[in-house]
Formats: C-alpha cells, sequence, structure tokens
C-alpha cells in the first residue's frame, strides 16, 4: 500500500499531484512560495517521511559497507555522515544514499523504492536491503529495514539553529555532523539544499509530535515543492528524475560527495576512476531557466533541442520564488553555454537557456595531465 504521511491530515497540508515522485508527503500548505521566501530567509520545516530507512550493525559495518557502496566508508567516525551510491558493472547509478554513523549503527535512508540490479549470476533488479543481503556472504553485519523506526523531518533556513535549540536538536557545523536526538533518532547537518539545512530523522510513531513541536517553536511548515525548488536551485539531483537509465556520478556533480575516485572494490569502480583520470563526462546536469510566459512548461525526461537536434533530457521542473520556471537537465557537454534552446515535446515546448553559473569548470583529466608531464 502506498505510504501517506500522518500529516496529510492536519488542516491546510496540499497534497501532491498523481504520480508525483514526492508522493505521500505535502506538496505545500497553500502558499508555496511564500514557504520559499521564508525557507531562504526564516526557517521552514518539510516532511520527507516518505524516504526509507536501512540499518546496519555488526562489527565489521565499516569495512563491508565499504565493499559494496561507491564512498570510502572505512574510517567514517562515529557522529558523521556522508552520501553514497550504488553502480551496476558500467558505472552507471542505480541508488543514492545518505548515511549517519552514530551509536555502533550505520543508517542509510533513501528515496521510496530503490531497486539496483542482482550481483548475482541471474541478473534482475532487486531492493536495496536484498542486494546488501546477497552481498554480505559471512561478513559480521546485520542488516534490516528500518524505515518502520525512523521519519526524517528537514529544517531549512538561517534561523534554523534558533528552532533546532529550542527542541533539544543542536548539532554541529561540519557537513554531514551527526548527533542523537533526545528520545531517539539524530541530526545530520546537510551541505545542501540552501545554506542551512538540518535532517532529524525521528521515531516515526513520533512523527506528528516533532512536528508540532518544530513549529511551536517558529518553523513554518512547507512542503516538498520548497525543497525541490532549493534543490534544483542547488544543482543536487534526485534520483529517477534528474537521472536516466545512463547516468554515471561524473554528469550530476556525485563524484566527491558521494563516489570516491580512488578506492577500488565497489561495482562500477572502473568507469569512475577512468572518466575521472583520463575522460570527461558526455553530459552535464545544468540548471535552465526556462521562458515563462506561455502557459506550459516542460515535463521530466522531454528533450532538450538545439537546432532541432536533441543535446539533452529534462529532469526536475519547478517554479522558484525568484528565479521563476528553472530545470535541472543533463546537457550534452559539447553545447554552447550561450545556445537558444528549446525544452518540451509537442505542446509544451518553451525557449529555454543555460544558467552559465551551473557550467562547471573544465579542469585537466588528472591521468592526462600526468602522461603530458612524462611526455614533457
Amino acid at each position: 500500500m502506498p505510504y501517506r504521511s500522518p500529516l496529510l491530515d492536519v488542516p491546510g497540508s496540499i497534497p501532491p499531484p498523481d504520480d508525483f515522485p514526492e508522493a505521500g508527503v505535502p506538496w505545500h500548505w497553500g502558499d508555496p512560495f511564500a514557504e520559499q521566501r521564508t525557507a531562504s530567509r526564516g526557517v521552514v520545516v518539510i516532511d520527507r517521511s516518505h524516504r526509507e530507512f536501512i540499518a546496519v550493525t555488526g562489527e565489521e559495518r565499516l569495512s563491508w559497507l565499504h565493499l559494496v557502496i561507491s564512498q570510502h566508508v572505512t574510517e567514517l567516525a562515529e557522529g558523521t555522515g556522508t552520501e553514497a551510491l550504488v553502480l551496476d558493472s558500467q558505472g552507471r547509478v542505480e541508488a543514492h544514499m545518505v548515511l549517519a554513523h552514530l551509536d555502533g549503527t550505520v543508517w542509510l535512508d533513501t528515496d521510496p523504492g530503490p531497486s539496483v540490479t542482482s550481483a548475482l549470476p541471474k541478473g534482475g533488479p532487486q531492493t536495496l536491503r536484498e542486494y546488501f543481503e546477497a552481498m554480505k556472504f559471512w561478513s559480521k553485519v546485520d542488516i534490516r529495514d528500518a524505515t518502520g523506526e525512523l521519519a526524517l523531518l528537514t529544517v531549512l533556513g538561517p534561523d534554523a539553529e534558533r528552532v533546532l535549540s529550542a527542541v533539544g536538536a543542536e548539532v554541529g557545523p561540519e557537513p554531514y555532523a551527526v548527533t542523537a536526538l533526545p528520545g531517539g533518532g539524530f541530526a545530520r547537518r546537510m551541505p545542501w539544499p540552501g545554506r542551512s539545512s538540518v535532517d532529524l530523522a525521528v521515531p516515526r510513531d513520533e512523527l506528528a509530535t516533532w512536528w508540532k513541536r518544530l513549529t511551536d517553536a517558529g518553523a513554518r511548515a512547507a512542503g516538498s515543492w520548497v525543497f525541490d525548488a532549493l534543490r534544483v536551485e542547488s544543482l543536487r539531483p534526485r534520483l529517477g528524475v534528474d537521472t536516466d537509465e545512463r547516468t554515471i556520478p561524473h554528469e550530476v556533480n556525485w563524484v566527491g560527495s558521494a563516489a570516491h575516485v580512488a578506492k577500488g572494490c565497489y561495482r562500477g569502480q572502473e568507469t569512475v576512476s577512468k572518466v575521472h583520470n583520463v575522460g570527461r563526462p558526455p553530459r552535464n546536469l545544468l540548471l535552465l531557466h526556462l521562458d515563462g510566459s506561455p502557459e506550459v512548461t516542460p515535463e521530466t525526461g522531454d528533450p532538450v533541442l538545439l537546432d532541432g537536434r536533441t543535446v539533452g533530457r529534462i529532469g526536475t521542473v519547478i517554479q522558484h520564488h525568484e528565479l521563476g520556471p528553472i530545470a535541472l537537465a543533463l546537457v550534452k557537454r559539447s553545447t554552447p553555454v550561450g545556445a537558444e534552446l528549446l525544452a518540451g515535446a509537442e505542446d509544451n515546448l518553451v525557449q529555454a537557456a543555460i544558467d552559465p553559473d551551473s557550467v562547471p569548470s573544465e579542469q585537466p583529466a588528472p591521468g592526462r595531465a600526468a602522461a603530458a608531464q612524462l611526455r614533457g
């Protein structure tokens, strides 16, 4: 049965449209643009309780995770976190996770319903937890579905510290710092979206209690629209929306933050290392400004066109309180920054322009630079 947050029963909450990626949690609370402004200037709290949790315990939890995810975690200290991926054998992204290591447990939270390719000879899709179980072998780890234990709330905005202090949820200033919450769960500092973001993983049966505690302390109720608008502004992808079946970590800003380029062992690491050292990603995740004069917008999966040729793919499309209609798009690296683009298909075709500040700088590939020095 599809997840439905109890906060959708609170007066004022507006559910998302049908088939929306963030189904099951409030989309907004009556005024999404005012909620965005508050997130930029004050503080809001967003229900993200549709996310799923996996807990990994046992004495070999870090050394085992190090072998099956893309991030370097053998020395992940207690009270810290990170991001990580699961890739297929060709280095294409299949799952994205945010980690928190606290009191002998590594908590991994993901968007709903992560599915990855089995590493067993029969292949085929399986859930992320099934994949982990299949990769456990004789390692001294225990893996459990912890979605019924914890639910995620995100506090956003420059006044977040005041509200967090009022509810006893202070957390260190370093990105991915983790601290225990009174009564269970944890707080985790995030480097995105926006300038100040803290995730609160609270006991699921206390979700409504924590929501009231935070709103009583001054946080404005906000919906997933706000989170997505700031996420797009921050150039952070959402798996399955801003990625497709060909996406590799380098294309969507996940190298470094979620994929380690030097460590070996994990599935797909050959692609990660090769593209980082001697290649270039074929596409880049860019911010597009969309023409807001037509009463239509492109949809996720629609093409980005240059002179009638497809040069990209539309991901998240959102109305931003300051930037207007914007979108994330995977665009061919060769596309000129100042090109006059079209985004959409058939009746929802609009003009689009690349935000130049979203274009990554071209750095010499380390392997190519080293080879040039040897030839030099």
